[in-house]
């Protein structure tokens, strides 16, 4: 599957996007990123086993949070995109 990562993650990532296999839940995926890619990026995903309310996961265009969250399913053919909740105004 793809993932694509933006703003201050594709810092945290060094990448735009990768390639991954083997992830049968988005809390698989999330999991598996954080392995390899580290503490800060956990913390922006995970809030204890929760998903955190700083990250936005879409699967095929689709938020989790109207599917399963973190046990929504994936194939080895979905995009996964990633953003942070940006704050923002005057």
């Amino acid at each position: 599957m793809k993932v694509k990562f933006f703003a201050h993650y594709r810092e945290y990532t060094g990448a735009k996007e990768i390639d991954i296999k083997n992830c049968k839940t988005i809390g698989e995926l999330l999991k598996k990123l954080s392995e390899i890619y580290g503490e800060k990026l956990s913390k922006e995903f995970f809030d204890g086993e929760s998903l955190s309310s700083r990250v936005i996961v879409l699967v095929n265009g689709r938020n989790i949070v109207h599917l399963q969250n973190l046990n929504t399913p994936l194939n080895d053919d979905d995009e996964i995109s990633l953003f942070p909740v940006v704050a923002g105004g005057l």
